[in-house]
């Protein structure tokens, strides 16, 4: 049943705020001159895929988790961006392929060991990684990978539609900063 939520909603969401995400395009080819931004992410089973994002950081940002990468590479566009959660608005069309859930343990990077180590010893890769979750919504990031895993675990283990609409109307309300990255 969650698969068919995830699919409708994140239908009817491009269908509906394709407008938003034209213009932010084109405002973000004049800030990065590349605003849209793939990255190779741990998926289901550990399999990989391609997570799209809007770039909020400068093209030449090392491939690293948030929290490890430069304060300063984060543009003015792209605060803003993470600030509104907009950035998080294409992988409406992960969601749509079957790649993510609009709920779930949010992707880590392949080069994130002790986060892939904790999280498959618990089972989280059990499940479609997600757009937001608990982990989010709490301001847990990949900073602090035995946390952020127990909270994906809990999460997994009582997600039910009501937590699944909580953590989306959390998310889209304000709740939860993001990444540990932080404009200085």
């Amino acid at each position: 049943m969650i698969r068919f939520i995830d699919f409708i909603t994140a239908f009817l969401g491009l269908l509906l705020l394709w407008p938003i995400l034209l213009l932010v395009i084109i405002v973000g080819f004049f800030d990065t001159g590349s605003p849209i931004f793939i990255q190779t992410r741990v998926g289901k089973n550990k399999k990989a895929f391609k997570l799209i994002k809007l770039r909020t950081m400068s093209v030449d940002t090392k491939s690293v988790a948030s929290h490890l990468a430069n304060n300063s590479s984060i543009t003015k566009f792209g605060m803003i961006l993470r600030k509104t959660k907009i950035d998080e608005l294409p992988q409406l069309v992960n969601v749509v392929k079957g790649e993510m859930s609009l709920v779930g343990p949010r992707p880590n990077l392949f080069n994130q060991g002790d986060l892939i180590k904790v999280r498959d010893a618990l089972g989280v890769y059990d499940v479609l990684p997600g757009v937001t979750g608990l982990a989010q919504v709490q301001n847990i990031d990949m900073s602090t990978p035995e946390l952020l895993a127990k909270t994906d675990k809990q999460m997994i283990e009582t997600l039910t539609v009501k937590h699944y609409f909580k953590y989306i109307i959390l998310t889209v309300t304000g709740s939860g900063c993001g990444d540990a990255v932080k404009p200085k």
